[in-house]
């Protein structure tokens, strides 16, 4: 299950004290020591007396880019939270060469952009970026009451769940250092690039389905799409099962092996690097705040083009296989060929059902493939593992119609579904605005045709376990003000669902009759 809980108790905004929160959040953040800024309380003031006066007289008279970098936007992007600015135009998306500029604003995470001379030291955790003395004025002059030897310091976690202290603290920290260019003589270069690099961690909570996407993957396309692949990753907490498992994607986002920060301890050099991922919302792409309003159907266009060959290469194999299988049932029964023979020529619908072991499974699954062949589906049942292809998921939901699953990380596959297609999410007790914020909502975004299915209580094995008139049963919100652990303990490590068959069918049969309409459409153009 996501580890959402917190962050969007403030996002539903149902609490009297939302906004009060949202801001403890923001200052928990700063005082938790992901990131810390080297200057005087004092000094601090004298900056902040700076911008004001740019604000009135103008940032193009006073300020660069640079000077904006030492204090904290007040916006936040994509969180609901936003400044009246121009959304595209973030904070630090055009600077001048041999300067820095970080933004803080988002709550979901921290960006710093370093432009010209750019080096990294992998020993001490550091990213540095030279510069010539005539940099601008008001950095140099704030920075020599901080370090003589340092014109700008910044601290940035590089994980987009900043929100959240506990999965932070466990994330590696970079220092990112500007200094003059007189320095850099003992920091001399092993490898130059002349393409940008964009620094990231694969920390945290990688190792589930829907933080590989939703933390990383999609900010990585929202942050370097725009590049058009010429850019080089350089990631921190390195996985060479990570590279394996999306390896197919990143070729599609850059051109370039991926560094491993701490396992490569030379020096490289860069003409730009973004330290940080830039993030939207759950399990998608705002195309108001992307250059030439990409969107998620953008996002799912590479995976396409990623999938692509190993889907036709693992299709050539299945129709082989099934060649064969049919030279071997020379002897069976007329009737089980005619049935084989059927279900290819028709082209039933294909419905694609993601099964779960233990917690939230469908303890009927069998009689709900029996009575989806009864509708008039072609029926195939996934179980995906951490071991599973993804291109085998990837052609068994992009081959499909219909998609059915209960609320879990693995319902992240939605993204693997055409626009169009039908996504029925079965949502258990406890789980109902998790389902729709994290699988139903950006799925709408994609263009599904999304149908959450909450169960009552008697399809949860909850009913056999609790009084009729506990709140476990009655009121699961109320038990969710109890805490994530323990609402995690009741819902979503002991729940299971056993369908009713009857109530279900009522979704099913529209759905393949919405399907059944789709194919015929598409059949006279």
């Amino acid at each position: 299950m996501v580890q959402y809980f917190r962050y969007h108790q403030l996002k539903k905004g149902e609490h009297h004290h939302a906004g009060e929160d949202e801001m403890l959040s923001l200052m928990s953040a700063t005082s938790s020591g992901y990131f810390k800024r080297s200057r005087p309380k004092l000094f601090s003031l004298l900056i902040l007396s700076l911008l004001s006066c740019c604000l009135i007289l103008g940032s193009h008279l006073f300020c660069s880019p640079s000077a904006f970098s030492l204090l904290y936007s007040f916006g936040v992007e994509g969180d609901g939270v936003a400044a009246n600015v121009n959304a595209k135009a973030s904070l630090c998306s055009s600077i001048s060469n041999g300067t820095m500029c970080c933004d803080r604003s988002s709550i979901r995470s921290d960006v710093c952009v370093m432009k010209g001379d750019v080096r990294t030291n992998s020993a001490s955790s550091s990213i540095f970026l030279y510069t010539s003395k005539s940099t601008d004025a008001v950095i140099k002059n704030v920075s020599s009451l901080v370090d003589k030897d340092e014109l700008q310091h910044e601290r940035v976690k590089p994980y987009t769940r900043k929100w959240e202290t506990s999965v932070m603290d466990t994330i590696d920290e970079l220092d990112l250092i500007v200094k003059t260019e007189n320095f850099r003589n003992n920091h001399h270069c092993d490898v130059k690039h002349d393409v940008p690099a964009v620094f990231f961690s694969t920390g945290g909570y990688t190792g589930n389905v829907y933080h590989e996407f939703n933390d990383g993957l999609l900010p990585l396309y929202i942050t370097s799409q725009h590049f058009k692949k010429k850019v080089v990753f350089v990631i921190l907490e390195y996985h060479d099962w990570w590279i394996m498992k999306y390896g197919d994607i990143l070729s599609h986002l850059t051109d370039y092996p991926a560094i491993d920060f701490s396992g490569d301890k030379r020096t490289h050099c860069f003409p730009e690097a973004i330290v940080g991922l830039r993030i939207h919302d759950e399990l998608t792409v705002d195309p108001s705040l992307m250059q030439g309003n990409k969107s998620v159907v953008d996002f799912r266009n590479v995976l396409d083009r990623a999938y692509l060959p190993r889907v036709q290469s693992l299709l050539k194999e299945e129709e082989r296989l099934a060649q064969e299988k049919l030279k071997q049932k020379v002897h069976s029964s007329s009737s089980e060929i005619r049935k084989e023979v059927q279900d290819a020529t028709l082209k039933r619908p294909k419905l694609v059902i993601l099964s779960r072991n233990g917690s939230r499974a469908i303890t009927n699954e069998n009689l709900l493939v029996k009575m989806a062949e009864e509708i008039g589906f072609r029926v195939e049942v996934v179980r995906p593992g951490r071991t599973t292809e993804l291109a085998r998921i990837y052609g068994a939901l992009n081959s499909s119609e219909v998609m059915i699953g209960v609320h879990g990380a693995a319902m992240t596959h939605f993204l693997f579904m055409r626009p169009g297609s039908v996504f029925i999410q079965v949502i258990p007790l406890g789980t109902e605005w998790a389902a729709d914020a994290y699988y139903g909502e950006p799925a709408r975004k994609l263009g599904l045709k999304y149908v959450g299915y909450q169960i009552l209580p008697r399809e949860s094995s909850l009913y056999d376990k609790y009084d009729r008139n506990d709140p476990v049963l009655r009121d699961p919100e109320s038990v969710s003000e109890k805490g994530w652990q323990y609402t995690k303990s009741i819902y979503l490590d002991n729940q299971n669902v056993r369908l009713n068959l009857g109530r279900f069918h009522k979704r099913l049969l529209r759905a393949y009759s919405y399907t059944i309409a789709k194919m015929n459409r598409r059949s006279h153009l």
